[in-house]
């Protein structure tokens, strides 16, 4: 469950305007999760008819010109007649419609197709200014087409997913409709008062040939992601105060000595959550506390969080470059050439998405490090074994550390880079693809993991610290106990069945709550 991709979030937002600056990642996920409205500007229209006149000269030329009166891939050296070009785009989205596999989820799709919007909007794919109205109105009436799992290599774009969502344009094949319901594509278009696109010259391939599938779930990852790192300071700081541990190395001063940005913004929340700590200061005095340090999951907390934040960082700016890119091929050029170019290749995309599966595979690793002090009573500093409330007859969090590590272990399995694999297709035009939907999917998943990762962290963590009462937790820890019994959790005591408690943590941490809470006792956001 990624995080706020629930339907209980979907709410008509904003209007998302295309044609006056690059989309953003925020813009992204408004569209894809919050329902927010496309349209485009003035100037945007005017772009987008200047480029159809543009292939409509080229379509009435003699000479063959690629995806407009040629045949595709492998089979560009043979020019099409005129009155078989319609059907040629029809058969073109029809034969790459031919993904297989559960459906994708509705953000995934929503984003997808705002990016293949704002690039058909750019002017410089030569799509008619009908079929991008007709596209925009798919978005804004909430019309999902049915995109599957399976399908897509990353290279001459994500071309099944995409070709899925043209399919529906034409009103052929499936669609979701805003409230769920499977229904088939021409009926919905019906019910909209919309109808079905025949496509013309070159249309078919601009609808499928981009990034989009791969760069939306950047996009999404990266706005989850940027709840989840706020999190992981709010468990790490919770284990550190329930361990016993010292908040004097995450001192301003000695962060600076390596001045990594994403560390010192971790360390920073770590010291803000750990003010007014009651259990902290129980053992200040060197004489009532004999270590010397603190393990490294709890010490480096700051480092492992901060190096994922710089890695965001890096793919953010990856992600920025990719919204301002116009992705099709052949592409209309600002001095109206047309010209085949090779930037459908998903590898920047790719990239940076295996590099964020690996850092959330670490972050979910040292997650589950500290959970597991808790429970060993050779390590948690005077708790009960596995924090049992009559250890022996009850079992306490010890099978809870067990769905951790296996989800951990996934995620390191999911760490595997996709983008390192190639298989050539297209009789070996196609002889060296991206992968990078792939990818996208894993990461994805390991997002999912690393919400259920951290939910029993601070479970664990929340358990233990009302354990050491009558000693007072920081006011933002208390806030986030509370928060949890909100959430459903009863607190410690005798066994009883922990998978509902673990669900509700999980929904706790995916939907935001526990930032909000946090930051309220803060009194200020955390970085």
């Amino acid at each position: 469950m990624p995080v706020g991709s629930s339907d209980c979030n979907r709410h008509m937002a904003h209007t998302v305007w295309l044609g006056q600056q690059p989309l953003t990642i925020d813009a992204v996920a408004e569209v894809a999760r919050n329902d927010a409205r496309v349209e485009l500007t003035a100037a945007a229209w005017d772009a987008v008819r200047q480029g159809r006149q543009v292939i409509e000269a080229l379509a009435n030329d003699d000479q063959p010109h690629y995806g407009i009166s040629t045949g595709f891939g492998a089979l560009a050296t043979r020019h099409i007649p005129k009155e078989s070009r319609v059907q040629l785009q029809r058969s073109l989205i029809r034969s790459h419609a031919a993904g297989s596999g559960p459906e994708v989820e509705r953000d995934v799709v929503r984003a997808l197709m705002l990016l293949r919007v704002a690039t058909l909007a750019s002017g410089h794919t030569g799509v008619r200014e009908e079929t991008l109205r007709a596209y925009l109105g798919l978005l804004n009436h909430g019309l999902t087409p049915v995109v599957h799992e399976y399908g897509s290599l990353g290279c001459s774009g994500d071309l099944a997913p995409l070709a899925h969502c043209a399919l529906a344009l034409m009103g052929e094949g499936k669609v979701r409709t805003r409230n769920g319901a499977l229904v088939d594509a021409a009926s919905a278009l019906g019910e909209v008062g919309q109808a079905p696109v025949e496509l013309h010259e070159k249309e078919g391939l601009a609808l499928i040939n981009g990034t989009d599938g791969m760069l939306g779930m950047l996009c999404l990852a990266l706005t989850d992601l940027n709840s989840l790192l706020r999190t992981a300071d709010i468990c790490a700081a919770m284990s550190v105060e329930g361990q016993l541990g010292t908040d004097d190395v995450f001192a301003a001063d000695l962060q600076a000595l390596r001045p990594q940005p994403g560390q010192a913004l971790s360390a920073s929340n770590l010291r803000r959550l750990l003010t007014e700590s009651g259990i902290r200061d129980s053992h200040r005095d060197p004489d009532a506390c004999t270590r010397v340090q603190d393990a490294y999951s709890l010490r480096c907390s700051p480092q492992v969080a901060g190096a994922v934040r710089d890695t965001m960082a890096h793919a953010a700016t990856v992600a920025g470059h990719e919204l301002s890119s116009v992705i099709d091929n052949p592409v209309i050029t600002p001095d109206h050439r047309v010209e085949s170019n090779g930037n459908f290749h998903g590898a920047p995309v790719a990239y940076v998405l295996d590099f964020l599966a690996i850092a959330v595979a670490d972050l979910a690793s040292v997650s589950e490090r500290r959970t597991d002090r808790f429970l060993d009573k050779s390590r948690n500093h005077g708790l009960n074994p596995f924090l049992a409330d009559d250890p022996g007859v009850d079992s306490g969090h010890m099978i809870a550390q067990y769905t951790q590590a296996a989800v951990v272990s996934e995620l390191k399995r999911l760490a595997a880079p996709a983008s390192v694999d190639s298989i050539p297709s297209s009789a070996m035009q196609e002889d060296h693809v991206s992968m990078g939907w792939s990818a996208g999917r894993k990461l994805r998943r390991s997002i999912d993991g690393l919400t259920r990762v951290l939910a029993i962290e601070m479970l664990t963590a929340a358990r233990a610290l009302v354990l050491r009462q009558p000693l007072k937790p920081s006011p933002a820890h208390a806030a986030v106990i509370e928060g949890l019994s909100q959430a459903g959790w009863p607190g410690p005591g005798p066994d009883r069945w922990l998978a509902p408690e673990i669900e509700a943590a999980v929904e706790y941490v995916g939907s935001g709550q526990v930032i909000a809470d946090a930051e309220a006792a803060l009194g200020k956001p955390l970085s």
